[in-house]
């Protein structure tokens, strides 16, 4: 899929915010509120709108705990941010900095 606009900084950092929000939620074992902040980061700028909708519906199509979907959408948040953030240019890369808490849960996995 061609893209139409440049990613920008801000929703780089909005990505980032969400996916930071989500770990948060999904810590504290707040699944439901987790997937979705999951889902607005991977849908900050979308290489593919109907990503998020078909990864929900091969969720809904196992029997997975809620625990299991949230593990999912995390990872296709954090797949998301990379490439938001390869998608900026060289210069705007250094506005981005990742969260250092975003680095250290990285580092877990």
């Amino acid at each position: 899929m061609t893209e139409d606009k440049p990613v920008t900084v801000e929703e780089v950092r909005s990505a980032q915010e969400n996916l930071k929000n989500g770990i948060t939620l999904h810590e504290k074992k707040s699944f439901k509120e987790s997937i979705e902040e999951f889902k607005k980061a991977a849908m900050t700028h979308p290489f593919d709108s109907k990503h998020v909708e078909d990864l929900g519906t091969k969720l809904k199509s196992g029997s997975y705990k809620l625990q299991q979907e949230s593990i999912a959408y995390m990872g296709c948040a954090a797949v998301h941010l990379n490439r938001l953030i390869q998608g900026l240019e060289e210069g705007q890369k250094q506005e981005v900095p990742v969260d250092d808490s975003l680095m250290n849960a990285f580092k877990g996995w």
